[in-house]
């Protein structure tokens, strides 16, 4: 699908200010300039938090944007999301954060140019978006352990000014020696489930758990909330789970479970469970127990490569940014 600019007239392209490291105006008009080219009117809004991300979505959504585009890394992308789901607006994605996940599953270029091509000429793909308690995840969900180790990042990146990589390193490190277990009832197809564990993970869709691959999603489309739960699990047990994973034996461990569902009910019965931190694409929060997990179907338009469109000849276009404070 070529995106003409008559139907993206009021095309809204949302940058976390910090993903340019320091140079957030040469982002934006690098951005511009990019969808000039493909003579699309592109207003860009740099946001300096995830507050200012999501007012600046839902203001374009109830304007009536085409598409609605995220500059960022996956915490970014799910804040645009979250609003942008359920709506008529489009999403588009410019990866410009770490890891990209979401991209990199839906086979969305890395490079800022070819990003910007694929949202001028891509194609509308439906996937699903998975919710804990009203809140929206496009990747995984989690408890335990990577809650704990986001925390103790955070708070090593503002008390103590380290790096980002240095801080999670430190984080795990101590999560691993502290390695607290939750005790967690799942109801899960009208069966009831009990486990010990570290962690359980929740993905949007089915996530490779072998090989080179682990980590990854063939669809995000199959409407399936995908459930990984390690149980009776120590630290050597960790280590054991990761050597399988990486020989493509992890269905034949005893201590990992592995399905999918739709919906899912978790319980602990931790002395203070009945508010839990809860991961969610990487940003963490506190929840009231339960925690009722559920897949939307079909909820979010996203666009995607097209290896069929080829790109227009570049036209003289007009584009606007905005900063935020």
């Amino acid at each position: 699908m070529t995106v003409k600019p008559e139907s993206s007239r009021h095309i809204a392209v949302i940058i976390n200010a910090h993903a340019g490291a320091g140079h957030a105006q040469e982002l934006a008009q690098r951005v511009i300039d990019g969808f000039q080219h493909y003579a699309i009117q592109a207003h860009v809004t740099l946001a300096e938090d995830g507050a200012q991300l999501i007012s600046a979505a839902e203001k374009a959504v109830q304007e009536g944007a085409a598409i609605v585009v995220a500059g960022g890394g996956d915490g970014s992308v799910n804040a645009v999301a979250s609003k942008v789901a359920g709506s008529r607006s489009a999403f588009g994605v410019l990866p410009l954060g770490t890891l990209n996940h979401f991209a990199k599953d839906l086979q969305i270029p890395l490079v800022l140019e070819d990003a910007i091509r694929t949202i001028a000429q891509g194609s509308p793909l439906a996937i699903d978006t998975g919710e804990v308690n009203g809140v929206l995840f496009i990747n995984n969900s989690s408890l335990g352990l990577y809650p704990d180790i986001v925390r103790d990042r955070e708070k090593q990146q503002s008390r103590l000014g380290r790096g980002k990589w240095l801080a999670f390193c430190w984080a795990a490190m101590e999560a691993l020696r502290r390695y607290p277990f939750l005790d967690v009832r799942l109801r899960i197809d009208n069966a009831e489930h009990r486990r010990r564990t570290p962690f359980v993970f929740i993905g949007n869709n089915e996530y490779l758990m072998d090989g080179l691959n682990i980590g990854t999603r063939k669809t995000l489309s199959a409407g399936k909330l995908s459930l990984y739960v390690c149980h009776r699990t120590g630290r050597l047990g960790l280590v054991r789970l990761a050597l399988h994973a990486l020989f493509g034996k992890l269905k034949e461990a005893r201590d990992f479970d592995m399905l999918s569902t739709t919906e899912i009910e978790i319980e602990t019965h931790h002395r203070r469970a009945k508010r839990l931190r809860v991961a969610t694409d990487g940003e963490v929060n506190i929840m009231q127990t339960p925690l009722l997990y559920r897949i939307n179907p079909a909820s979010l338009t996203v666009i995607v490569p097209n290896a069929d469109t080829t790109a227009p000849a570049p036209v003289n276009a007009t584009s606007t940014t905005t900063g935020k404070a």
